[in-house]
């Protein structure tokens, strides 16, 4: 499956943005979804997971209250909504498909197939 995210860019703090992930192969719907990020000078770090019927979601404690994902699977694409942003939320944020089992949703390791990266920039 191929992802491709969109609908990164600059924001003040306390404003929101909605990303989206575009995936194609019929296969997406049957894989759990997750987001990622990465920061400069850190590593890519969990954000949210959504399980492949979207009936369960994972959130890092860092966004939990503030993002959400979402999913339809009609369109092939997750999303992730994020509300009340802040500037250590600045990041290239990643979305990625887990093929195998929810346990493991936090874990890059489950996920075998990633976008490019969108960059979210929230000013102070």
């Amino acid at each position: 499956v191929q992802l491709v995210e969109s609908g990164g860019g600059l924001v003040q703090a306390g404003g929101s943005l909605r990303l989206s992930c575009a995936a194609s192969g019929r296969t997406f719907r049957t894989y759990h979804m997750g987001w990622f990020r990465q920061a400069p000078g850190n590593e890519r770090e969990f954000v949210a997971a959504i399980s492949w019927n979207g009936g369960t979601t994972y959130y890092a404690d860092s966004v939990k209250g503030r993002f959400t994902i979402s999913r339809d699977n009609a369109k092939d694409t997750v999303y992730l909504q994020m509300n009340s942003l802040r500037p250590e939320d600045t990041a290239v944020y990643y979305c990625a498909a887990n093929p195998r089992s929810w346990g493991n949703r936090g874990s890059e390791a489950s996920y075998d197939f990633w976008g490019q990266g969108t960059q979210v920039t929230v000013s102070s």
